[in-house]
């Protein structure tokens, strides 16, 4: 069942051994996944499901991560003390599988290693969680349609699982809103993440998937299709969205939002 779902994002800096001073920057972003981390423990999760930008990618086909365990660390970022272990949930990973490839082109990898856009969200929200059970996804270059109908295909096998599911997506959102970001700038990064989250808070999903697809492409963002697999498992589900916190301090739009189901 499920009983918890968030969009967060992944920046790295949100590592107290990798952001440092940088870290104050971004505090209100560093807050609510402290807040968030409250949340996810209160729903008593078995099994995180965490859906991420930057694990491997095959273009034409949804990927679930399944190893035996996993390793996260930062070493890439020059943090060479931040580890973390996290176990499979095989077997909901397996049905997962198997309720999707019906209708879905599914690869299963695997990989012990999780990248930053699992293991950033996962350092805030499993402080208290020791023994959580981690499934993670990869979305494809499919068209996002069939983004959302992957995540409603997820949904039913949440739904009849006896595990409680919470389910995360991580990304962030434009990567353009400065002349110093990532992506360089552009005027449609901040009106991307603007319209984006004015949708997200009348709870408009069908317009935020109705999005227009050159506003998407040119606000360089990493986490629409992840939010697009999310929102295909809510639907149906009577919820609250909580706007826990936006920031664009170095360029990059920081999302933290929570879905509570009601």
């Amino acid at each position: 069942m499920l009983v918890f779902s968030a969009i967060c994002p992944h920046p790295p800096i949100l590592i107290p051994t990798i952001g440092k001073d940088n870290l104050k920057q971004i505090k209100d972003t560093a807050e609510a996944m402290k807040k968030l981390e409250q949340e996810l423990y209160a729903s008593k999760p078995d099994v995180i499901l965490i859906i991420s930008p930057h694990g491997e990618m095959i273009p034409d086909a949804f990927c679930i991560n399944l190893n035996s365990s996993y390793k996260v660390n930062f070493e890439e970022f020059g943090d060479f003390t931040t580890k973390l272990e996290y176990r499979s949930s095989s077997l909901l990973a397996l049905k997962i599988k198997e309720r999707v490839e019906n209708e879905l082109p599914i690869i299963l990898l695997s990989n012990d290693t999780l990248d930053h856009g699992c293991g950033v969200p996962l350092f805030y929200v499993t402080k208290h969680l020791k023994n959580i059970e981690v499934i993670p996804v990869s979305y494809s270059f499919l068209d996002t349609d069939k983004h959302f109908k992957f995540g409603q295909l997820i949904k039913k096998e949440i739904a009849k699982s006896e595990k409680r599911v919470a389910v995360i997506a991580s990304g962030d959102m434009s990567h353009s809103l400065t002349k110093s970001s990532p992506a360089g700038f552009s005027p449609k990064g901040a009106e991307f993440d603007k319209e984006f989250i004015s949708l997200l808070k009348r709870k408009d999903i069908p317009g935020i998937m109705k999005m227009n697809k050159n506003l998407i492409e040119e606000a360089s963002e990493c986490g629409y299709r992840s939010f697009s697999i999310l929102f295909g498992i809510l639907e149906e589900y009577k919820l609250d969205v909580e706007i826990l916190s936006y920031e664009g301090t170095f360029g990059v739009g920081y999302l933290v939002a929570n879905f509570k189901l009601v």
